[in-house]
């Protein structure tokens, strides 16, 4: 069944931090393609130098073994597996004019990189349906000093 995760359970008042930017952002995509029903998964995509790697995706394909919360207005969707290295973090959408615009997800339960250098910041740009990466090239090492 699918678990409905109450509001003061986790760090403050929610799991995972949705900002209003994000919220707006993935809201807006949801609206230009006619995505009713679809929530927003937040997953551990893997690991590797840079510490570990999250992903977004709008997913309409609830698990009963997921955990389930509203964040910012929004419905956010976490598996089981991903709640512990996710729980108290804070998704951001920036718009950067160096680097473009795109959501930002930064756990603090989250282990950080290794030796290449990384940063801790784990980015998604474009969309929200889009794997989010660490920065450093998709967790190949490629850090070209983000």
């Amino acid at each position: 069944m699918l678990q409905e995760i109450e509001p003061n359970i986790g760090i403050g008042s929610e799991l995972i931090y949705v900002s209003p930017a994000a919220a707006d952002a993935v809201k807006n995509i949801l609206e230009q393609r006619s995505l009713q029903g679809y929530a927003l998964r937040v997953y551990v995509a893997g690991g590797g130098c840079c510490s570990t790697q999250f992903g977004m995706a709008l997913d309409n394909n609830i698990r009963t073994s997921d955990i389930s919360f509203q964040s910012a207005g929004i419905q956010v969707v976490v598996d089981e597996m991903s709640i512990e290295y996710l729980r108290g973090a804070r998704i951001d959408f920036v718009n950067d004019p160096l680097r473009g615009a795109g959501f930002i997800i930064d756990s603090p339960l989250a282990s950080t990189g290794g030796s290449c250098g990384c940063s801790t910041k784990h980015e998604s740009h474009e969309h929200a349906e889009e794997s989010a990466g660490c920065g450093c090239g998709g967790g190949a090492c490629g850090c070209g000093g983000h």
